[in-house]
This record gives C-alpha cells, sequence and structure tokens, in this order.
C-alpha cells in the first residue's frame, strides 16, 4: 500500500470510507425490500445462513479467502479501500439491519409500497456508490479485484478493454451460486448484474478526467 497524504488523497479516502458504509446500509435496505441484493451479498447471505454464521463475519471470511488470489497474481490492487470494504460493508449491512429491525422496528414482512420504497433507493446508491469506491484510487475489495484481475489479463491477450462482459459473467456466477444457497437473490440481483460493470466503467472514465484535468493544472 502507498499512504500520500495530500489533499487529494485524504480527500478520496473518505468518499471511500463513505462509500463501503453506504454500500453496507443500502445491503441491509435491499434485504428488506425482499428483492434481492447485488450479488456477492446474496451468495453470502445464503452460505453465512447454512453455516450459521452472521453475515459480516462470513463477508470478511470469504474475502480473506479471495485477498490470498489477489495477492499472488495482482498485488497492486489491494490498498486501503480493500481492508475498507472487507471490514466495513458486512458489518454496516448487520448494524443497519439491526437499526431498521430494533430500533425503528420495520417488520419483517413489508407492503408492496414499502418494499419500493427501500428498493429504489438502496438500489441506485448501492450502485453508485460501489462505483465510487472502485475508482477511488485506494484499491478493491477481493470479490472486486478479481474481476479487474480477469478483465486486465485478457485485455493484454486480446488489446481491448472487456471488463463490462467479464464483470457481467463474474456476477452472474455468484448469483448462481446464491440462488442455489438459497442466499437473497430476485430481479434486483439481475439488475445489479446488468448495471454494475457499465457503471463500474463510466464512473472509472469520469475519475479519470478529473485526475488528468488535474494533472494538467499541475504540470
Amino acid at each position: 500500500m502507498n499512504f500520500k497524504f495530500t489533499k487529494e488523497w485524504t480527500k478520496s479516502f473518505f468518499m471511500m470510507i463513505i462509500a463501503v458504509i453506504l454500500m453496507g446500509m443500502c445491503v441491509a435496505m435491499l434485504v428488506l425490500s425482499d428483492m434481492g441484493t447485488d450479488p456477492y451479498s446474496a451468495m453470502n447471505y445464503g452460505i453465512s445462513a447454512r453455516l450459521g454464521m452472521t453475515f459480516g463475519n462470513y463477508q470478511l471470511i470469504s474475502n480473506l479467502v479471495l485477498l490470498v488470489l489477489v495477492v499472488i497474481f495482482e498485488r497492486k490492487l489491494i490498498g486501503t479501500g480493500t481492508l475498507g470494504n472487507m471490514i466495513l460493508v458486512g458489518y454496516s449491512a448487520d448494524f443497519f439491519s439491526w437499526v431498521f429491525k430494533d430500533i425503528f422496528h420495520v417488520p419483517s414482512h413489508l407492503s408492496l409500497g414499502m418494499r419500493v420504497g427501500f428498493l429504489i433507493p438502496g438500489l441506485i446508491i448501492f450502485v453508485v456508490a460501489a462505483a465510487v469506491y472502485m475508482q477511488s484510487g485506494h484499491g478493491t475489495a477481493p470479490y472486486d479485484a478479481v474481476s479487474f484481475l480477469i478483465s486486465d489479463k485478457i485485455e493484454k491477450y486480446m488489446g481491448k478493454n472487456t471488463f463490462r462482459v467479464v464483470r457481467i459473467i463474474y456476477d452472474l456466477v455468484a448469483t448462481c451460486i446464491g440462488f442455489a444457497a438459497g442466499g437473497e437473490v430476485g430481479i434486483m440481483t439481475v439488475c445489479m448484474v446488468i448495471m454494475m460493470g457499465p457503471t463500474v466503467d463510466y464512473v472509472g472514465k469520469i475519475f479519470n478526467r478529473k485526475k488528468n484535468k488535474v494533472e494538467n493544472a499541475n504540470g
């Protein structure tokens, strides 16, 4: 990990922290909507329930396993954002689930209107927050890093950016595992399979344009 405590580094670091906490909050909201979560969370909810573990604990363990692959094949993808996502998303989801259920007493079975009320903002905020954290320059969680790793390897051989396609296939595999494990799979999981790759790619282009402007101004 490289730490350069500049104004831009600090700003992007706090953006990353806020983004991963928001992702955890949105996972809790999507669970309440009962229409599915993001593919990785859907898979981990199913497996953690079968193992009798909390979502946050299993999410951390599964990320540690994937981290080994990233360390071996693409260490440059690891940063403060890697640890931030590994620790904060799962435990934030557990925390906000507790807040919604025990503090605000949101019932387990909601009306369609309330489900949609949790669903729409949860979906939009999650996708945007995930894209911001992945493009913050602070590294990515092992699950996300593996998709970048695969697309980078393909790009070296094919000479073109395949991230969108790789991410869709990658998330689809996680969704299938989540469905088999009885996880939080629903229509929104499918939507995220389709939306995540293009959104991350688009936000990445915005970050790169901003970075180039800053470099040109300083140059």
